[in-house]
């Protein structure tokens, strides 16, 4: 059985840090693999005020900070996969997301879960080529 070479990334200075045993992000080969990423303010630790939209916004520019930690950037993005805690907020939640993947998004999966950690309304996990 051939071993799978990887690395962690368990802290980065302007993302959250993990609520459990878990790595922020793992790297492998050419790609990067983030863990989940709430709408949490990263020196408070505390979910950001503004609603789905202002959760969506902090999620992903937590996601951009774990991607950039790992050698990669938010244009390097294949898969999506975003939890929501309503999937009524679809709506609202896209019109964040569209602007920071812009023309060319990547894959996306959303699916509505029955709960997020710290009482979040949205978590998103990506899937990235290295630089």
């Amino acid at each position: 059985m051939a071993v799978v070479k990887k690395e962690t990334i368990t802290e980065v200075e302007n993302a959250p840090k993990a609520v459990g045993p878990y790595s922020l992000a793992v790297k492998t080969g050419n790609l990067v693999f983030t863990a989940g990423q709430l709408g949490l303010d990263a020196k408070t630790g505390a979910l950001v005020e503004g609603g789905i939209q202002g959760q969506t916004e902090k999620a992903l520019q937590n996601v951009s900070a774990v991607l950039k930690a790992a050698g990669s950037d938010i244009s390097q993005v294949v898969k999506t996969t975003v939890f929501l805690k309503n999937m009524n907020d679809f709506g609202a939640m896209n019109e964040i997301y569209a602007r920071f993947f812009g023309e060319n998004p990547p894959a996306r999966s959303a699916v509505e879960v029955a709960a997020l950690p710290k009482g979040g309304l949205v978590e998103i996990e990506v899937i990235a080529t290295l630089e």
